[in-house]
């Protein structure tokens, strides 16, 4: 009778400009994320940098670990853990035990590490990255899933390496690759049976990769003996929600052009957006963004799922261009109003109210006439002169016009 529904959730890279305390900036995102689960979203995916300044999470399981304490329900992800900067059996077992501390609560996403940046300070070559990550990402996946591993490598070597605790969650904790424009991520997803985190889902280039992308891992997995769901398939786009389109634009205003800077000015990271005008119009104009009411965000939405052919959750990229309180507001109009469109969630209450509304004559009709019945009984009983008058008048009844009947 019911399908499944769509999930909701943030990709949290976090965006934080240099004019705010970093401190309190961390402690946003962990009261964002208690926010949400409060909500009634689904995840929330943390991300891992360790340079230019505004990506403030160096380590996304020491948050995940402190946002499991603060939650209850919320499913929490690395968005994304860069296997070419860990060992694999390091990071594999540091995964198994946050399975075990969230009670299966925590989610594994890898890629090959989104900023050059990062890279360079750790003398990673950049045009290694992506080879890397399917070199480690074959090894974890195997130790996850409780294999013996020995692998020697130019960066890593295992030796009979294996994992001391069974997983919490069974058979493995669950796994996705991120994927922008690119067939690295669907290609690696496909051959190992993982999910797939599109992370540039509404700009151009990742919003027209979708379908062949998904192709490209249903066709991989195939090959290789392996089965892949749309349900574990993540797209992810900005939002910011208000009651009116004029408010959300007016909000944005805070914060927009700081995130901008960052894309455009500091991050080696390809986000084409027309400045020189009016961002909010361009970003709008090409999909990129939703800045707008619920409904503009539900359009969103559905036109994802026409591209696409259909996906399992729809994060939001998580930014600040508006303040804390306009955030916040954003967050719960969406699930308020966005969610129960896409979930299905008030099926049940239209056809009952439905059926109310058409069978109302009828159940009005029955309403009267056991309402006079009783009367009828009541006056009966007592006898109509010896009910006060006050009291046949609250019934509707004239007394002297009903004796005389």
């Amino acid at each position: 009778m019911f399908g499944p529904k769509l999930r909701f959730g943030a990709f949290i890279a976090p965006f934080h400009p240099l004019s705010e305390s970093p401190t309190l900036a961390i402690e946003r995102d962990l009261e964002l994320v208690q926010w949400m689960d409060k909500l009634g979203y689904d995840e929330a995916w943390i991300g891992e940098h360790h340079s230019a300044g505004y990506e403030l999470i160096a380590s996304p399981e020491i948050f995940i670990a402190t946002a499991a304490e603060r939650t209850r329900h919320i499913r929490l992800g690395t968005g994304v853990s860069s296997l070419p900067y860990h060992h694999p059996l390091i990071l594999a077992d540091r995964m198994n035990q946050l399975d075990h501390i969230t009670r299966g609560r925590v989610m594994f996403g890898v890629g090959p590490g989104a900023l050059p940046s990062d890279a360079f300070m750790m003398g990673i070559p950049v045009a290694k990255q992506r080879d890397r990550m399917d070199e480690a990402l074959a090894c974890i996946v195997r130790l996850l899933r409780g294999e013996t591993v020995t692998h020697k490598s130019d960066w890593f070597e295992l030796c009979e390496a294996h994992l001391q605790m069974s997983p919490y969650s069974r058979p493995s904790i669950e796994m996705a690759v991120a994927s922008q424009v690119s067939p690295t991520g669907a290609t690696a997803a496909g051959r190992h049976g993982l999910g797939l985190l599109s992370i540039g889902a509404t700009s151009a280039g990742g919003f027209n990769a979708l379908a062949s992308n998904w192709a490209i891992a249903a066709q991989t997995a195939r090959e290789n003996g392996q089965t892949i769901d749309r349900a574990g398939w993540r797209l992810v786009g900005p939002m910011h929600i208000a009651e009116t389109r004029e408010q959300a634009r007016a909000e944005v205003a805070f914060g927009l052009r700081d995130w901008l800077y960052y894309f455009t000015d500091v991050a080696a990271l390809p986000l084409a957006v027309d400045t020189s005008a009016d961002p909010v119009d361009a970003m709008i104009a090409t999909g990129l963004a939703v800045i707008g009411t619920p409904d503009d965000a539900i359009a969103q939405i559905e036109r994802l799922e026409q591209q696409s052919g259909g996906f399992g959750a729809y994060l939001m990229l998580d930014h600040n261009w508006a303040e804390w309180d306009a955030k916040k507001k954003s967050y719960e109009l969406a699930a308020r109003y966005v969610f129960p469109r896409f979930q299905g969630s008030n099926t049940n209450r239209e056809q009952s109210l439905g059926w109310a509304r058409d069978n109302r004559p009828t159940f009005v009709g029955e309403l009267f006439a056991a309402v006079g019945s009783r009367v009828a009984q009541h006056i009966e009983a007592k006898g109509a002169d010896n009910i006060a008058p006050e009291i046949m008048e609250a019934m509707g009844l004239n007394k002297k016009a009903d004796a005389a009947e």
